[in-house]
């Protein structure tokens, strides 16, 4: 449903165009020191308004309802809301006939009996990623109280960057630029590759069978909306591989030497990096126009999706993928 994690639980709630949306965090330690402050980085990480974003741009500001006294978290389930202030729900009228190609229009309407909140992608919607960056503010705090309790030099880090962009490596920014404003100027749209590493990572995390540290990585991972898939280590080319070429022997230190498994044998972590790639879809909502079915007349006609949208919603997704790592992490540890 709308819940993950057994010892850290992330509730969400809210539509893109609703009143407000917002996450329950349950499990939280009590002691950590939070304020609104501490959000503010990883909220102007995801933002739009850089090129190739949504022209959307909202405030932003965390309301801390619950949870919270004298600027420490008190270990009563912590509530975290964000007003939605920004919304022009006509933008979204003709979608009641005429269903967004990629979206979860069609299917959201059949489930729910037509009762679903449709503007904006209701509680499909992108904007729900929002109070799960707010949950990775809150899991990496407990992540970092939890290694040092547990007398650890180092602390857990987790940073994800984009590696590919509408099928164009990293490393040539300039190629990125053009195929962003050529997507735009056709009014299409792309899709990217994230990297996640998460170094300094306890040995021993994850449960087999089912809730082996890649099941739960995959799992959170794929809640968040347009991710197509998910590999660890030397993933997919795994298969290709011999292997003498895919183990990971150990070295002296009792550390494996190369990392071709990304930081998990058998569903447990082993100590090196966990290592793991995110490949987005492109933006579903587009100008350019697409033959689909009007619902109402039955009849196909042309769309042009209304609005403001992401040409490249990925570009504000690393942030999303860490804050997910390090629910699964928080759940891990606490």
């Amino acid at each position: 449903m709308n819940t993950f994690g057994r010892n850290f639980i992330v509730s969400i709630f809210g539509e893109s165009h609703g009143e407000a949306i917002g996450v329950v965090l349950d499990g939280v330690p009590a002691g950590i020191p939070l304020a609104a402050e501490d959000f503010e980085s990883d909220i102007k990480r995801r933002k739009s308004g850089a090129k190739g974003t949504t022209p959307r741009i909202e405030a932003d500001i965390p309301q801390l309802l619950s949870g919270i006294y004298e600027g420490q978290t008190t270990g009563a389930p912590l509530a975290i809301l964000f007003k939605n202030t920004n919304t022009r729900s006509s933008d979204y009228e003709l979608l009641a006939q005429v269903p967004r190609p990629g979206h979860a229009d069609f299917v959201a309407d059949v489930k729910f009996d037509s009762c679903n909140d449709p503007r904006g992608g209701g509680h499909f919607s992108g904007r729900l990623t929002l109070p799960i960056v707010a949950a990775g503010v809150v899991a990496k705090k407990i992540i970092a109280s939890q290694v040092e309790a547990e007398g650890n030099e180092q602390p857990c880090a987790i940073h994800a960057k984009i590696i590919e962009l509408g099928g164009i490596p990293k490393g040539d920014d300039n190629r990125w630029r053009k195929a962003l404003e050529t997507a735009e100027a056709e009014g299409d749209s792309l899709g990217a590759v994230v990297e996640c590493t998460v170094s300094e990572v306890p040995v021993g995390l994850g449960e087999p069978f089912f809730d082996s540290l890649e099941s739960r990585i995959s799992h959170a991972i794929f809640a968040i909306p347009g991710v197509r898939g998910i590999e660890f280590g030397d993933g997919f080319k795994a298969s290709a591989m011999k292997g003498s070429e895919h183990n990971d022997p150990f070295g002296p230190d009792g550390r494996p030497v190369k990392n071709g498994a990304g930081g998990i044998n058998g569903g447990i972590s082993n100590g090196e990096d966990i290592v793991f790639r995110v490949a987005f879809k492109p933006t579903s909502s587009i100008a350019k126009e697409q033959n689909t079915l009007n619902f109402v007349t039955d009849k196909m006609t042309k769309l042009s999706v209304p609005g403001r949208h992401d040409v490249c919603f990925a570009l504000r997704t690393p942030v999303i993928v860490e804050a997910m790592a390090a629910i699964v992490l928080a759940d891990q540890l606490v």
